[in-house]
């Protein structure tokens, strides 16, 4: 892989990695300017340029991007495995639509190969991407 990628337009290898079950990490920023670094299951869907998170809508990393503002606020995921890494990044806006938080639960299974437990107070974390890095 080489650096800097279209997001909308990975090639194989990339895909591929993002499709192999990884733990990853979410930066948000902090109301304070400094970095909030979780780890969390992410799913990368290219065609509509966005990665996915879910969470629960009272954690920290879901209060961090609602104080961003309406317009969200620009974070970044992460994978590495060995050498190999990649990173998303992308403005994050918080979703509690049944609907778009099932099909976020549906592509983290697919990813990671299980159903996450049952959650009342679950929202989707949506980063519409900008830049996508990596190297492997």
């Amino acid at each position: 892989m080489t650096n800097q990628r279209d997001p909308g337009a990975p090639d194989e290898p990339y895909l591929t990695f993002w499709r192999e079950r990884h733990l990853c990490t979410l930066t948000t920023p902090r109301p304070d300017g400094s970095p909030h670094v979780v780890p969390v299951g992410v799913t990368y869907d290219p065609e509509r340029r966005l990665a996915r998170v879910i969470a629960d809508r009272a954690s920290r990393k879901v209060r961090n991007v609602l104080a961003a503002g309406p317009d969200g606020a620009r974070v970044a995921v992460c994978q590495v495995d060995g050498r190999r890494w990649a990173t998303l990044e992308g403005r994050a806006t918080v979703s509690e639509d049944p609907e778009r938080v099932a099909e976020a639960v549906r592509r983290y299974a697919e990813r990671y190969g299980r159903t996450p437990r049952p959650n009342p107070t679950r929202a989707v974390i949506e980063i519409a991407l900008t830049r996508a890095m990596g190297q492997g």
